[in-house]
Formats: structure tokens, sequence, C-alpha cells
């Protein structure tokens, strides 16, 4: 996967690139913490089920279960399983340690990244029950891509070494490469589009329009349980949270090859 869209990048190292530099230790502190726990719930339930200390029928997202059972662990496990130990985890690993990771290192702060995550989460959630949607993973990655992929407009990145394509066609390659290789529309991913460009919309191009009003900020209780160090006085006068518009110059990253 590394190879098929590159692995460049200060904030972006592929999976394969970190491990093969560094030790894991370090690769998973170097991560931020979002992404670290993402990351480690995601592989660690691959190996519990792998080994069959847990079955996919124990983690799948169902309203009955969740709301009439109380079996609320659903609400995470669904997020964190994307299959045994396989090539298709891997995969995912790479999109959710490269492109969360990048996202998260961009963020105003803690607090702002996982409240995109909380929003998502929740609206996720909320309409997955209309799809038929049972593991939600795949499509919160699909969210955070396709906003990675629209505050990074000239970043170019390059398909199997064939297809170089700038940043923003990222999710339609993807479901294109999908629906050749399945033969159908990936709803998850399509989804996924939705909900990112609903954060993306309201959060990078909203405040431009509107004298800067940022509906999709998170409250400041939510910051204060992030960020006891946030609503302190600062020197700058920038608010921190204006660093997520997109007038504002994202972190370079280097060409994809």
């Amino acid at each position: 996967m590394a190879a098929m869209l590159g692995g460049g990048g200060d904030g972006g190292n592929g999976v394969g690139g970190a491990l093969g530099g560094l030790p894991i230790e370090q690769w998973w502190y170097e991560m931020p913490a979002c992404t670290r726990w993402w990351t480690t719930a995601t592989v660690v339930t691959g190996v519990l089920v792998q080994c069959q200390i847990l079955t996919p029928f124990q983690l799948f997202y169902s309203f009955r279960a969740v709301f009439h059972k109380q079996q609320y662990w659903r609400l995470i496990s669904t997020f964190i399983y994307f299959g045994p130990l396989s090539l298709n985890l891997l995969f995912h690993i790479f999109f959710i340690q490269r492109y969360a990771r990048m996202l998260e290192e961009s963020a105003a702060s803690i607090a702002h990244f996982s409240w995109l995550l909380a929003y998502a989460s929740a609206t996720l959630l909320m309409i997955a029950p209309l799809f038929n949607q049972a593991f939600l993973g795949t499509t919160l990655s699909s969210t955070l891509v396709y906003i990675w992929s629209r505050r990074n407009p000239d970043v170019r990145l390059s398909f199997l070494g064939l297809l170089t394509f700038k940043a923003p066609w990222l999710p339609w390659v993807l479901i294109a490469f999908n629906v050749v290789l399945h033969g159908h529309w990936p709803k998850d991913e399509l989804c996924g589009i939705v909900v990112g460009h609903i954060w993306y919309f309201f959060n990078d191009i909203y405040p431009s329009t509107h004298n800067g009003s940022r509906p999709m900020d998170p409250p400041q209780w939510w910051i204060r349980l992030f960020d006891r160090d946030a609503l302190q006085p600062a020197d700058s006068d920038v608010h921190p949270a204006a660093v997520n518009n997109r007038d504002i110059a994202a972190p370079a990253v280097p060409e994809v090859r």
C-alpha cells in the first residue's frame, strides 16, 4: 500500500517505512495521541479475533444490541475492527497511521481533533441503520481521508505508479478501485465522503463567508476536558481554532511518487 499511494512526507510515513527505520516503541510514541490509540486498538482487536478470543459477532454495531441489550461496547468496537490479521488490516492501519496522523498533527489542539472524531463517529452511528452498516471503521477512515484531501489540494499522489493525481481526487480513486475490484459501489466510503464534506464545509468554508462563525468548533467544556491549558492567556493574538481555516497554510507535504 505504501508503494501504491507513496510513503513520503514528514507527517505521513507509511507503516512499512516507519517500522523499517525506527523501533516499534519509538514509532508508536511519535504518533499523536488519538491516532496512536486508534491504531493500537485496531491491531489488538485484530489479534484477539485471530486468536479466537473475540468473534466479529461480539463487535459489530446493532441498534437493538446497544440500546435494548445494553451492549454499549459495540459503540466503540465497530470503529476498531477491520478484520483478523491480514493484508486488509495492514491496508487500514496504513490509512489510519498516515491520514489520521496528518490531520491530528495539523489540528489546533487534541480537543479539536477529538471533537472531529466524536462528530464523525456520532453521525455515522446515527445513519448506520439506514444503510445496514455493522462495522464503521472503514467509513470513519474514509471521512478523515476526505477531509485531509480537501485541505491539501496541491499535494500530488501516485496510484500504482501509473496514475498521478492531486489529493482531492484520492477518495474517488479509492472508490473506483473498489468498484473495479469488487464490482459494486462501496457505500461505506460514500457515507464517509458525505460526513467528511459536511465537516469540511462548516469548518473550512462556512467561517469565511459568515464573519468567522465556526459552528463545528468544540464547546468550551470539551476543550477544558482535553486541553486544560488551552484557555489560559496566550501571547499570540490568533485564535487556536483559526489554525483549521483553509486560508492559513497547512504544513508542507512533499510530493508523493
